[in-house]
């Protein structure tokens, strides 16, 4: 697609970040705030089909309501004529980083912690959604992204609908809505669908980067689709067996395929994620465990307080459901045994219930912290000291530290770096990173040695064809203030992104 180079006399477009269905994406500058955005076109050949037209502008209305420092911004909409018709555009928040999807295909399977980091945020940002109106129905590894400081962004609303509509998982010609290794068996089936598919397929993802493969796979889409309706998925640790038994009892509940079954909220799954995340026993895990000794995985899923019953099953899952109605009647005689003691369980079962862990927000800006934790119901005040190892204005740490368990309202203290201070015994300069995207390594090697530092190391993102082997970006940043002692990691394109599928 030829499109003009400028849009609307304020967006220069530059380098093809990605390629969709509909779309093309465009690193861009904006002239006026002097800021690097993402500039998304929709095709020319696309632009006359009505139904496409609506998709295209939903997303845009859909992100732009939805401000959360783990979902990607939208600044700005319009349309520019060219010889070739009128051309459509979104501006939104460039985020410098890579998908899920090809951080899996250039890494493979992330480690366990660092996998229920990336989808602990993804969890928030997609509650944070469902809390206004509206389900993605797309997601997907193609649309998570992990920025270079580490940050988590939801992107492409594109099909996202409002819950309140009458949703379905088919469009008006029968065609399913969302990408089939991610679907929820509902969208499949063509059936009404809520928050609870976001659910699914987050479950999907989570399965695919801890373990390297998706859930299912098949010859079509149509077969993909139907091992999601029919077919239960292994279990992840036995692709990896580095993935606990906890991990695998989360995977499993956010993908069963009744949704009364599943995690009913995002929050829920994040709460064990956390628990995970801090070597507690899952509320999905705790579920299962009876005389028999069957896992979790073994028999119908038992949601936390907060959710709903599952419905019964039929023939031979309705004998399991039996043993573990009789395992939970016994667990309620046990409490109420228990309270007739002193009210033991019951107090520690609420305490429990009533607290809620510290987001990492380490290496996130002060804002974007500051936004996490009040939207889980925190306090916060933030105290500056200088740091030579995180950028001026990241959080260095919190107190309490992250993932700690505290009383929901209590005060956060973010501790905010001022960036470094002056070496007086080395008399280390304070000095501005130089820009050296685009060039080699040894050309990037040498401008940054004329600004005055001597250490650096290299990483490498996927990138488009044009800037394989050149330099995308650094750490810290172009035009940073950084200390002539600091270590600049020169980060290279290691090839091309492949179109999303």
């Amino acid at each position: 697609m030829i499109a003009p180079r400028r849009l609307s006399g304020r967006y220069e477009l530059g380098e093809i970040l990605g390629l969709g269905g509909m779309s093309e994406v465009h690193l861009a500058r904006d002239l006026r705030l002097h800021r690097d955005v993402a500039v998304k076109l929709l095709r020319l050949d696309l632009a006359e089909d009505p139904s496409v037209n609506l998709r295209f502008q939903r997303e845009a209305q859909n992100a732009a309501s939805l401000n959360h420092p783990a979902i990607a911004a939208v600044y700005d909409t319009g349309e520019v004529q060219t010889p070739s018709g009128t051309l459509s555009y979104i501006v939104m928040e460039f985020v410098d980083g890579v998908t899920l999807r090809d951080y899996v295909r250039t890494h493979g399977a992330m480690r366990q912690r660092q996998a229920i980091e990336v989808i602990a945020d993804a969890c928030q940002a997609l509650n944070f959604s469902h809390q206004r109106g509206i389900i993605h129905r797309d997601v997907k590894p193609a649309n998570i992204m992990i920025g270079t400081a580490g940050s988590v962004k939801v992107v492409d609303f594109g099909i996202a609908k409002a819950i309140a509509d009458s949703d379905v998982g088919v469009t008006q010609t029968g065609a399913v809505i969302g990408t089939a290794q991610y679907l929820s068996p509902e969208q499949a089936r063509g059936v009404r669908v809520d928050a609870r598919a976001d659910v699914y397929s987050l479950g999907c993802v989570l399965y695919e980067i801890a373990t390297g493969e998706p859930p299912f796979v098949g010859d079509s889409p149509v077969a993909v689709a139907y091992q999601h309706v029919q077919v239960e998925p292994v279990k992840p640790s036995v692709l990896n067996s580095e993935i606990t038994p906890d991990l695998d009892a989360v995977v499993l509940k956010a993908m069963a395929k009744n949704p009364d079954n599943r995690y009913q909220t995002a929050a829920e799954m994040r709460t064990d994620l956390v628990r995970v995340h801090r070597g507690q026993t899952p509320y999905a895990a705790m579920a299962g465990i009876g005389a028999d000794g069957d896992s979790a995985l073994a028999g119908p899923d038992i949601n936390p307080p907060t959710a709903q019953l599952a419905t019964q099953p039929s023939g031979d899952g309705r004998r399991h459901a039996g043993r573990s109605t009789r395992r939970w009647l016994t667990a309620v005689a046990v409490l109420a045994v228990l309270a007739i003691g002193g009210g033991i369980g019951i107090n520690l079962l609420a305490s429990d219930s009533r607290d809620v862990a510290v987001p990492d927000v380490h290496g996130r800006t002060s804002a974007d912290a500051v936004a996490v934790l009040q939207n889980d119901g925190f306090k916060t005040r933030i105290l500056q000291s200088a740091d030579a190892t995180v950028p001026p204005g990241l959080v260095i740490n919190t107190d309490p530290d992250a993932d700690t368990a505290v009383a929901a309202g209590e005060e956060i203290t973010l501790n905010v770096s001022t960036g470094p201070v002056p070496d007086v015994s080395t008399g280390a300069a304070q000095v501005t990173v130089p820009e050296v995207r685009s060039l080699t390594y040894a050309d990037a090697v040498r401008e940054l040695t004329d600004a005055g530092f001597g250490r650096f190391q290299q990483a490498s993102l996927p990138s488009q064809p044009e800037m394989k082997d050149l330099v995308v970006g650094t750490n810290p940043p172009a035009n940073r203030i950084a200390a002539t002692t600091t270590e600049i990691t020169i980060v290279l394109g290691s090839g091309p992104l492949t179109p999303d599928p």
